[in-house]
């Protein structure tokens, strides 16, 4: 039998949880405080036979907390793990390469992981991501810019993507021009 851990962290966003690995991978996050809300988005063979709660999560913590108070790389080397189809892995490691502050649209995600008719799949992925913030499908549009859905909430999508736009452009003020 398989454990994994979860532990809420509050954030400006809304309490925020993560499901781990016994090895820290994320399977499932989101802005919620249950951690049944996520557990139906892991794939059938990596879910945990047994759930533990903490307190904290160690790295995957850390990165949520610098994440919200403006560090929007923290949350790039934390390990995730989900199975599907073959696009929609690729979707899904293509979100993971989509700056912060810059969102494409499903059309562009799609292009961008290979498949560029494949538009309707690309929508699939961010539906089916299990590991929101991690791998940010909240960083795509709809085409000419509106927001589309979000599984945690057009609001929760709008502060995220105002939070990346102004942390990102000072971030960019901050770097050294040569």
């Amino acid at each position: 039998m398989t454990i994994a851990f979860w532990a809420t962290t509050g954030t400006p966003a809304g309490p925020f949880t993560a499901i781990v690995a016994s090895d820290g991978a994320v399977l499932a996050s989101g802005w919620t405080s249950e951690p049944d809300d996520l557990t139906t988005r892991i794939s059938g063979s990596l879910l945990p036979g047994e759930l533990r709660a903490r307190h904290d999560l160690g790295p995957v913590t850390r990165a949520v907390r610098a994440y919200h108070a403006g560090e929007l790389d923290a949350i790039d080397e934390i390990v995730v793990r989900q199975r599907s189809g073959e696009f929609l892995q690729q979707a899904w490691a293509t979100l993971r390469d989509v700056p912060a502050g810059h969102p494409v649209s499903y059309s562009e995600l799609a292009t961008r992981a290979g498949r560029r008719p494949a538009v309707r799949a690309a929508a699939m992925a961010c539906a089916r991501n299990a590991a929101a913030l991690f791998v940010p499908c909240h960083r795509v549009l709809r085409t000419g810019g509106s927001l589309g859905g979000f599984r945690w909430g057009v609001d929760v999508k709008r502060w995220l993507l105002e939070h990346e736009r102004r942390n990102a452009a000072t971030s960019h003020a901050l770097q050294p021009h040569g």
